[in-house]
């Protein structure tokens, strides 16, 4: 089919520099030969036989592989517009995941929190109970030997009283008195 053409193109072209000569020889070499009137219908003829020719070329070869790659760079941008939103989606998934994760993490730390302050509330109590039980052993063991202190240091302080009656008595009256006078003696006058 090219061969046919070349071999059309070919004879177009012979005829049409014998045309211009023709034409150069009917004008005496002057002027243009496209605005002879004599050459009007051949010059007529090669340019519908030209732009045919470029037609057919243009719409079976050049044109369908040009809509071939116009096709396919939609295809691919379609494709990547679906993998960007694809992406996207997955993207937005993660982050709702991620916040929701963080919210779970926040509300178990804040019941981890929660949990510990009252467990340490609670053996805070415990021990807080136990001191003052054994403070209040304490309390009341040392209160027995102070009361225990008390009544020995009182018996001293009648042992002394005694002691000290007894020798004022002698010097005074000259005489040795006995320690179970002195003591009925300091009774009865503690009793009064």
């Amino acid at each position: 089919m090219l061969a046919g053409m070349t071999v059309l193109a070919a004879a177009a072209a012979e005829a049409a520099t014998e045309a211009a000569t023709e034409a150069a020889a009917h004008s005496g070499g002057g002027g243009l030969p496209q605005l002879d009137a004599h050459t009007f219908a051949p010059q007529l003829f090669w340019l519908v036989l030209t732009f045919g020719a470029l037609y057919f070329i243009l719409s079976k070869i050049a044109l369908p592989r040009i809509g071939e790659v116009l096709e396919e760079r939609a295809d691919r941008i379609t494709r990547d517009l679906e993998a960007a939103q694809r992406l996207k989606d997955d993207t937005d998934k993660a982050l709702a995941d991620y916040e929701k994760a963080l919210a779970d993490a926040r509300a178990k730390a804040s019941t981890i929190a929660k949990d510990t302050r009252e467990q340490i509330a609670s053996v805070t109590e415990g021990k807080k109970a136990s001191v003052e039980k054994t403070l209040a052993a304490k309390l009341q063991d040392a209160e027995q030997r102070i009361a225990a202190t008390k009544t020995k240091a009182l018996s001293a302080v009648n042992d002394i009283a005694a002691d000290t009656a007894g020798a004022v008595v002698s010097k005074l009256i000259g005489q040795t008195v006995s320690a179970d006078e002195i003591k009925k003696a300091l009774s009865a006058s503690a009793g009064k």
